[in-house]
């Protein structure tokens, strides 16, 4: 690219040093995939050393150099607080106490924090703003604040003890700088006596009702002077955020599982689906207050608020009135005189209202359509991505047994004390969208949870969350209530007759008789989506099946399926060195090991899914049956253009593996998560690092894809050596090398750490680090190519 010129980003304001840090010049080569390049010899490099005017550096035509830059000082921030000017020559210390004349939240719906956080559509004034993410604030106080004298913190206080330790009362510092996953304030503006600030919250503050204090201070005050704001905030769980838990990561379905408040409700038979619309209504006049009074009447501390899990499972135990004074009472009598007929209902709005105005009395009546509609409206007025769900033919299992059973006498006659299992004709609890780290990888994403009032969870009427991938592979082991959930949508209906002795024996099991036409309203549209394939494979397969035996292993009748004659065959996956690297075809071993004497058949199906690192799968990109007829190693592969636009950040995948040994019928199953690994960044500290002396870095990085890069970015920090900031280059060709040189003066003695990393569409998590040690003296310099810390995934 000769003649481009290289573009520098200043990032002073989100670097961690005052403003007379020294400029930065920086040097780019782009070295294309085949070409060479050219050395300089010993002789010209002492030469041009000693006379660099009269010889420099020749651009070479095997390489494009870009001109050096140099990056100016840049101007003194307006946003540094005022000091006092100086009278009469003599510098006088600030007179007066620092107190708080005014404190405006900037909560109006039309503002910037309430636009910004997805929370304009809220009614009421008060700050309603999502976790994760930063709002501004600002003060009045008695005098220009003075950054020499003067101290400010924030004091945010929720619940009825709040407590430091349990983040419900949060001190909020000012900084320099913000930084993410921390509360932090900082002062972006100053006009005399007014300070805006900017504040960060982390993304798993704890959700609710914050009181706001402000408290201030000065270097002679023992006392500090505190402000207490007449309006709260409102902090909400946020799916816009991509460290939140419940951070969703497509727009269009933020719109409709988020801010949506107009849905549809899928009733009737699977032959005679019906619907009806419903208002959620989750920003009605009142709502917010409702929800909000929900989560404190619960037994949950406000500490348990910072995460979703604990949330929904409270909302479902509270939407019902069974045993807690919930929101609804369930009546399936046909009688509501003393109430409303749950098919009258077609709002939530009513409902929540109603509850909230009379303290806590629970409405009559409901049935499990109503009970999802409130909770829907619930969830995503707390900001949880949440969607209505009716199964039909929907069983329910009373006993944990994991099947639908129908007992007979002797005579074929149904027993009715004994038939307490049912299958109604369709059934409607919730989804919820959320990462799960308390459960394997790969178990994030849509989960089930059922308000209606059915079975105890824990000595309460509620279900869930459980896992909706946890459900469809038969893992009914993991929590929460994943066994019922997956009793209603594929339990086999199993027939028994008593025998003259009075034990039973099975007769006869239908397969297909539960879990049809599984539907929810569709993304952007009024049409039903059919998410039957979501909770189960298709019906009959060889998968359903294995499924379907594996989870009634864990039920109160582990029998119902003949046990494997014997366990002898075992699968494993390994991944060799440090795995597969990102622009190659992605391989791994299965080892299929045969323990017994005898010959085992087997079909394995195997399935990879692009995974986002909190768990959550984001789809299938490849399926294969792989046959195994005796002991082996399967080399499995994943081509790269199978992968190349499919990707998510950190390269995540999770391979399943099922089967079934013919012989023995053994049930074979695996997960394994892996990642492609991306290059690290090559960083060469040049010279010795000497505080006040110039010095440089090479940074080099070779583009691992055959494909080019798009607009790439640079990014470029040391403390105490070199203020943050942004590199453009462009776009960088297949497998071409990129060499950037920095040019910096360190201005802290000790061992610092030069930090770059690249960004672009086509590849993440590509970084490195070096140690470098700074003295006023000669010193040594320590470096450590590559990546400070080895890759690792949080799962």
């Amino acid at each position: 690219m000769p003649g481009e010129r290289l573009i520098l980003r200043d990032m002073s304001e989100v670097g961690r040093f005052p403003g007379g840090a020294p400029p930065t010049r920086v040097e780019l080569t782009i070295q294309q995939a085949g070409e060479r390049k050219q050395e300089e010899g010993g002789c010209r490099r002492w030469f041009r050393k000693m006379c660099p005017c009269c010889c420099k550096r020749q651009n070479s035509t095997s390489y494009d150099v870009t001109d050096r830059v140099e990056l100016v000082k840049p101007p003194t921030p307006i946003l540094q607080p005022t000091k006092p000017k100086p009278e009469n020559g003599e510098t006088k210390e600030m007179e007066g106490n620092l107190s708080v004349c005014w404190m405006d939240l900037l909560s109006s719906k039309t503002g910037q924090n309430r636009l910004e956080h997805h929370t304009d559509l809220y009614h009421g004034d008060e700050l309603i703003i999502r976790r994760g993410q930063t709002f501004q604030i600002e003060i009045e106080l008695n005098r220009p604040f003075s950054a020499d004298s003067d101290k400010l913190h924030l004091d945010l206080k929720t619940g009825p003890l709040p407590m430091v330790s349990k983040g419900t009362h949060v001190i909020i510092p000012l900084v320099d700088h913000l930084e993410d996953e921390r509360w932090e304030a900082k002062i972006v503006q100053q006009n005399g006596n007014k300070i805006k600030l900017s504040v960060n919250s982390p993304a798993n503050a704890v959700i609710g009702l914050y009181g706001v204090t402000v408290a201030t201070t000065s270097q002679k005050d023992e006392v500090a002077a505190t402000y207490k704001s007449s309006k709260n905030i409102v902090m909400l769980f946020n799916p816009w955020c991509e460290e939140d838990t419940v951070f969703l990561d497509d727009e269009e379905e933020r719109k409709e599982y988020v801010l949506n408040d107009i849905g549809r409700i899928y009733y009737g038979t699977e032959n005679q689906i019906g619907a009806r619309t419903w208002n959620f209504g989750q920003f009605h006049e009142g709502i917010l207050d409702a929800c909000l009074f929900i989560l404190e009447k619960s037994d949950m501390p406000p500490s348990g608020q910072a995460d979703p899990v604990n949330v929904v499972r409270v909302i479902s135990a509270l939407i019902n009135a069974q045993d807690d004074f919930g929101v609804l009472v369930g009546n399936w009598s046909g009688n509501y005189s003393d109430g409303v007929s749950p098919t009258a209902w077609s709002s939530s709005v009513e409902i929540l209202k109603k509850y909230h105005s009379s303290n806590g009395t629970p409405v009559s009546y409901g049935q499990c359509w109503v009970f999802s509609g409130v909770t829907t409206t619930v969830l995503r007025c707390l900001g949880i991505p949440a969607r209505s769900v009716t199964n039909f033919q929907s069983a329910h299992d009373t006993d944990v047994s994991l099947t639908t059973d129908v007992y007979l006498d002797e005579n074929l006659e149904p027993i009715d004390y004994l038939n307490r299992d049912s299958v109604w004709n369709f059934h409607v609890w919730n989804e919820c969208w959320m990462a799960r780290a308390d459960l394997p990888a790969g178990h994030g994403g849509w989960q089930a949870v059922d308000s209606t009032p059915q079975e105890t969870s824990q000595g309460t009427f509620r279900c869930g969350p459980a896992s909706v991938n946890a459900i469809r592979s038969g893992q009914v082991y993991l929590k929460h209530d994943t066994p019922f959930v997956f009793a209603e949508v594929n339990s086999d209906k199993i027939y028994w007759q008593r025998n003259l002795d009075g034990t039973f024996s099975q007769i006869y099991s239908e397969k297909k008789a539960v879990g049809h036409c599984i539907s929810t309203k569709a993304v952007g549209s009024d049409e039903r989506a059919d998410i039957t394939h979501l909770y189960k494979h298709p019906e009959g397969s060889e998968e359903e099946r294995i499924a379907v035996e594996l989870a009634s292993r864990y039920g109160s009748k582990p029998d119902v399926y003949s046990a494997p004659n014997a366990e002898d065959v075992t699968v494993e996956v390994k991944v060799e060195g440090e795995g597969p690297r990102m622009g190659a075809d992605a391989k791994l071993s299965i080892l299929v090991k045969n323990l017994s004497s005898q010959p085992r058949r087997a079909t394995l199906h195997s399935q990879v899914a692009v995974m986002y690192y909190t768990g959550v799968l984001k789809g299938t990109i490849k399926k294969d049956e792989l046959p195994l007829a005796a002991e082996k190693t399967i080399e499995w592969v994943l081509p790269y253009q199978q992968y190349r636009n499919q990707l998510v950040d950190q390269a995540a995948l999770l391979l399943t593996l099922s089967g079934k040994v013919s012989e023995t019928q053994q049930v074979l199953a695996n997960q394994t998560s892996f990642r492609l690994r991306t290059p690290d960044l090559v960083i060469m500290p040049l010279g010795e690092a000497v505080v006040g002396k110039e010095m440089a870095a090479k940074i080099s990085f070779t583009n691992p894809l055959p494909r080019t890069l798009k607009g790439v970015v640079f990014r470029v920090e040391g403390l105490g050596l070199q203020r943050g900031h942004e590199v453009v280059v462009g776009d960088v060709g297949a497998h071409a090398t990129v060499t950037l040189t920095e040019h910096f003066i360190p201005t802290q003695p000790g061992p610092r750490k030069l930090v770059a990393s690249l960004d672009c569409k086509e590849l993440t998590q590509v970084h490195g680090v070096a140690d470098v040690v700074s003295t006023f003296e000669n010193a040594d310099i320590n470096v450590h190519i590559g990546g400070a810390l080895p890759d690792v995934i949080c799962m």
